[in-house]
C-alpha cells in the first residue's frame, strides 16, 4: 500500500488542498505532527482512522510506524506542516520507506511563507524593486548550515527574505542584516499564520527584536526581511509589471 505525504498547510483547516482533504476522508492511518496540526484540521479524516500523534516519536519510529501499515495492507497519511517542499524532513522519510520497498506520492501544501505574505497582504516580488525570494533558516541547535549559505551571503542579494525557524534568534539576525539591509529596513514577524490565535508585528530590523520579545514569541513564527514586506513602500516605489502593459496586451512591441 501506499504511504501519501501531505502538506497541511499553515494550519487553517479550510486552506488544506482539495485533494488533501479526499486523502483524510478516506485514509485508515494517519500520522501527524500534533504540534502544528490541530482538532480542526483532524476532524477532515474518516471517523475510524487510527491517529498516531508523531510529536514525541524520533524519525525511526515515526516511519517504523508507516512501514507497519504498509505491511498490514493499509494506506498511510503523513501529514506535515506548511508545504513538504521545505523544512518538512521528507528526503530522510523517503529515503528510508525506499529501502523499504514502500511506495510513497506527495500532495503539496500551502507553505508557511505565502499564508504570512498574504496576512501581510503583500506580494513578496514587486517590479524594479525586488525579484527574487529567499527562503532560509540559521542555525542555533539545528542541523548545521553549509559553509556556502551564511546569512551575510544571503543579505547580499537583498532579495525579500523569509527566514523559519529563526524567532528565538531575531535580535541577533536583524543586528547582522542590518549591516546590509539598513537599521530602517521593513521587517514583520507573523507567528501561526491563518490561525485563529495569529500573531502579527511590523517595525524595521532596529526595532523588530524589540517587538518579537514584548510579545513572547518561541516558535511557529516567520521573520520577513525587505522592501515589499512594507506594502506602502512598496506600493510607492514599485513599477507596473511588463506583462500587462497596454501595448503588449493590444500586441505592440515594448
Amino acid at each position: 500500500m501506499t504511504v501519501h505525504f501531505v502538506g497541511a498547510g499553515p494550519g487553517a483547516a479550510d486552506l488544506l488542498t482539495v485533494r488533501a482533504v479526499r486523502l483524510l476522508e478516506t485514509t485508515p492511518v494517519v500520522l501527524y505532527a500534533g504540534t502544528y496540526v490541530d482538532d480542526e484540521v483532524l476532524a477532515h479524516c474518516r471517523p475510524d482512522a487510527e491517529l498516531i500523534d508523531t510529536q514525541g516519536l524520533d524519525l525511526d519510529q515515526i516511519v517504523a510506524a508507516l512501514i507497519d501499515a504498509h505491511r498490514r495492507g493499509l494506506d498511510a497519511v503523513r501529514l506535515a506542516s506548511g508545504d513538504l517542499s521545505v523544512y518538512s524532513a521528507l528526503t530522510e522519510q523517503t529515503r528510508r520507506l525506499d529501502t523499504a520497498g514502500v511506495p510513497w506520492d506527495l500532495t503539496p501544501g500551502v507553505p508557511a511563507y505565502a499564508a504570512a505574505a498574504a496576512t501581510l497582504g503583500v506580494e513578496l516580488t514587486v517590479p524594479e524593486v525586488v525579484q527574487t525570494v529567499v527562503l532560509t533558516r540559521t542555525q542555533a541547535r539545528s542541523t548545521a548550515m553549509p559553509d556556502t549559505e551564511a546569512l551575510t551571503r544571503i543579505a547580499g542579494l537583498r532579495a525579500s527574505l523569509v527566514l523559519h525557524l529563526a524567532i528565538t534568534r531575531t535580535r541577533t539576525l536583524a543586528a547582522e542584516l542590518a549591516e546590509t539591509y539598513g537599521d530602517d529596513c521593513p521587517a514583520a514577524v507573523v507567528a501561526f499564520a491563518s490561525r485563529p490565535d495569529e500573531v502579527v508585528l511590523r517595525g524595521t530590523l532596529a526595532d523588530i527584536a524589540d517587538k518579537v520579545e514584548a510579545a513572547g514569541l518561541r516558535h511557529t513564527a516567520l521573520i520577513l526581511v525587505g522592501t515589499a514586506v512594507d506594502r506602502a513602500g512598496a506600493h510607492a516605489c514599485g513599477a507596473d509589471s511588463h506583462l500587462y502593459d497596454p501595448r503588449r496586451v493590444r500586441g505592440g512591441d515594448v
